[in-house]
Parts: C-alpha cells; structure tokens; sequence
C-alpha cells in the first residue's frame, strides 16, 4: 500500500491556521454536544498510522514542548533554510525542493506521512496536488486575523468527502482526492 501525504489540522472558521502570534490556545470546541455525532475523529488512531511529520520552522518553534515529545516515536522533519536549536534526536532539518523530498519517501516502505503545517510548507504541496487527503477540523471561532492556511494562486483540486465527524461545535471533514 502506498503511502499517503495527509494535511491534517484546525482551523477557525474564516481560514486561520494560527493566530497573529503564532498561537493556537483558540483550538476548542464550544463544550456543546447536541449535534456531536456517533462516531469520532479518532487523533490517537491518526497519529499511530503516521511515523513521518513534516513542519514548517515556525509550526516546529510555536509547537508545545508535549506536543514535541509525543512525536518521539516518528521522524519529525522541519523544513528550514537555516540551522536551528534541538536537542530531539528525532527531529531532522531538511530544505530544498521538500515536495520533491517528501514524495521520494513516500515510495519507501512505511506508515503514512503527516503534513503538519503552517501555510508556508503546505503551499507547495497544494500547488503540486501531491497531498491524498485533507483532514480539516474547522474551529467555532472567526478569528478575524492570523496564518491563513490557502495561501494565493492554487490550481484547482477536485476533492471527494469520505467522512464527517462532529463533537462539541468542531466539525472534522476528510477528503481524499479525486
């Protein structure tokens, strides 16, 4: 089975992946359950059939040291330009052509791989039409401002819904593409 480049993330009504600081503590439901629906997206289900995430530096910097150290079981790369600070031995700094990069991987042996974010490292595979689904989770709340995730001037990309998951106002959609 070949392996999948999924993006998978939240984001608020109006676009944003982040807000104006980099910051995602708006990432929460409106603790409403009435229209939550049977079955749920299941994140640790997710994260078990990935063992590759690939994220932009400043996903990598305003990620929370926990978040970080549950990946240490994958291989997390982190495109940048420039040398950065870590010490998880897991974390690998790649740049260059990274959809080229990214897809050469794919035809290796292994679990899926997980487009993280932000908006800067995702755009590329946008416009390549490389990504094999799309796992939104759009948050109750217009931020107004923020990192928008569909940066400018990306091809049309046809999408089939495969799933709709629904809990406490945060609805989960998951395209594959056609």
């Amino acid at each position: 089975m070949k392996r999948k480049i999924i993006l998978n993330l939240a984001m608020s009504l109006d676009g944003f992946i982040a807000d104006s600081n980099g910051g995602f503590d708006w990432i929460t439901g409106d603790g409403k359950n009435s229209l939550d629906t049977k079955d749920q997206f299941d994140f640790p289900a997710f994260l078990d059939a990935v063992d590759v995430i690939v994220m932009g530096k400043r996903s990598f910097l305003d990620c929370p040291k926990e978040t970080l150290d549950s990946f240490k079981d994958k291989m997390v790369f982190v495109a940048s330009n420039e040398p950065f600070e870590t010490e998880r031995s897991y974390v690998v700094r790649i740049q260059g052509d990274l959809v080229k990069q990214i897809t050469a991987l794919q035809q290796q042996k292994g679990k899926h791989i997980w487009l993280f974010g932000g908006a800067g490292l995702t755009d590329a595979f946008i416009k390549a039409n490389v990504i094999d689904e799309y796992i939104l989770g759009f948050i109750p709340i217009l931020l107004g401002n923020g990192r928008p995730l569909f940066l400018e001037n990306n091809p049309t990309v046809l999408l089939h819904l495969e799933e709709i998951t629904s809990q406490e106002g945060i609805v989960v959609l998951r395209y594959v593409r056609r």
